[in-house]
């Protein structure tokens, strides 16, 4: 067990903010789009970087990356929110296969603040901060992120403050790329709660249909994914190994979205929490935040072992 502690290190040479509690250490790296980097109980890591950290400073995701302003990809370089219209024609962003803008602004970027670290009462928390207003997201506003450690658990709570006159559409998420490292991923079993799966096409955009679907628990094997959910009363996505160990992502009420995905041939999986459906900027779904509130969305990542 770990006494309550968050101090700066290095990791692979960045400058780094680690919160440690109980059996719990996570990492993240401000200067790198406040990435977590690792997250380790007991010892053992339980974050995948595919590409290490030259992938991140390109803008690539890896580990638990925030996905903001929206998460996956955007059908059109069109959108219109909260009565304003933005063209992202002729701007450098990141893109997919098929050339649609996804995951954001903020992978792997600069300009995160630390502003508070606390240890006390068996749980360490770490607080930072980026203000956001770009051409293609001109809806100026604060990203707050606190992350807390404590016992088998890591809890983050993402706040949007808007900082200007406009409202701010909500369509951020994260993207974890989890692994359990006691045994292969073919063994390990994906346990899914009571959902609606949207239907998405070729190119990872919702079609507008929908089927119910059963929680189910069932072993990966030669499975793949890359499917999206509209989540219920039960947001748990949890995968869990023959030894016992198991690993669940839990998003709050303002997660009512949650992708999975399970790449061909890779070591890993992904547990998304979402504030939003996968092209809800430019299907006009994104909720939207006044000046003078604010939105957080809180998720927990629970390591669980049979003892």
């Amino acid at each position: 067990m770990t006494r309550p502690v968050v101090e700066e290190r290095r990791f692979r040479g960045e400058a780094a903010v680690v919160v440690a509690a109980g059996r719990m250490e996570a990492t993240f790296l401000p200067g790198l789009g406040m990435t977590g980097v690792s997250l380790r109980c007991d010892g053992a890591e339980h974050l995948a970087l595919p590409g290490g950290l030259p992938a991140l400073r390109a803008g690539h995701t890896l580990g638990l990356p925030l996905l903001a302003p929206w998460a996956n990809r955007l059908g059109s370089r069109r959108y219109r929110a909260g009565g304003v219209s933005v063209d992202l024609s002729g701007l450098q962003l990141r893109t997919d296969e098929n050339g649609l803008p996804i995951h954001g602004l903020l992978v792997g970027q600069p300009g995160w603040r630390i502003e508070a670290r606390k240890a006390t009462r068996g749980r360490a928390t770490v607080r930072a901060s980026i203000d956001v207003d770009a051409p293609a997201f001109p809806f100026p506003h604060r990203i707050e992120v606190v992350a807390s450690a404590h016992d088998r658990q890591l809890t983050v709570d993402t706040t949007l403050v808007p900082t200007g006159r406009r409202r701010v559409p909500v369509a951020f998420g994260w993207h974890p790329y989890l692994r359990l490292p006691g045994a292969p991923r073919a063994k390990w079993h994906l346990h899914l709660p009571t959902r609606t799966h949207l239907e998405l096409d070729a190119a990872g955009l919702p079609t507008g249909r929908s089927e119910a679907e059963h929680r189910e628990a069932a072993p990966i094997g030669r499975r793949t994914f890359d499917d999206l959910y509209a989540l219920g009363r039960d947001r748990t996505l949890q995968v869990t190994a023959d030894d016992g160990t198991s690993l669940s992502v839990r998003g709050g009420s303002s997660y009512p979205f949650g992708q999975v995905w399970v790449p061909a041939g890779r070591p890993f999986l992904a547990l998304e929490p979402m504030t939003a459906p996968t092209n809800s900027l430019v299907d006009g779904s994104a909720p939207l935040v006044a000046p003078g509130d604010s939105f957080t969305a809180r998720f927990t990542v629970t390591i669980g072992r049979d003892e």
